[in-house]
């Protein structure tokens, strides 16, 4: 028997997207928010994972996300920018829309999850306003 358990973390972090023709090539934020959640068979407690080790292996990369600004690691306009005021940033090896910041997220937490033999998938939906979303599935198996 296949079970689904998540949690959501929210955060305010800021971004921009150079590529694109509109207002969000500008230096904006939002407030973030993002469900995890893992799928796979319970144990011989019933549970699928502790919902502690669910937030122990997540909340580490939303601390680092919160208050910072997301940057492309191409961007490198806005890399000296942030460097050169001290501010605080993080950098990610692509472009910071929703779709691929689920998938960074996604990469960056499964190897904590691969350790739980009963886990199957990690799913990560990634919302960049209340109601407007990115989901990524990664299989762990």
């Amino acid at each position: 028997m296949k079970l689904k358990i998540a949690k959501d973390f929210v955060w305010n972090m800021s971004h921009r997207l150079p590529f694109h023709k509109g207002l969000c090539s500008n230096i904006h934020g939002h407030t973030y928010k993002v469900r995890i959640t893992l799928e796979g068979e319970p144990d011989e407690n019933g549970m699928v994972l502790d919902f502690y080790d669910l937030i122990s292996a997540v909340q580490p990369i939303i601390d680092q996300l919160d208050h910072s600004f997301v940057v492309d690691e191409s961007d490198k306009v806005m890399i000296e920018f942030l460097k050169e005021n001290n501010f605080r940033f993080v950098i990610v090896p692509c472009t910071t829309t929703s779709e691929n910041l689920a998938v960074w997220i996604s990469k960056q937490i499964a190897d904590k999850f691969k350790a739980y033999p009963n886990i199957e998938k990690v799913i990560v939906r990634f919302y960049e306003t209340f109601d407007s979303f990115a989901e990524y599935e990664y299989s762990l198996r």
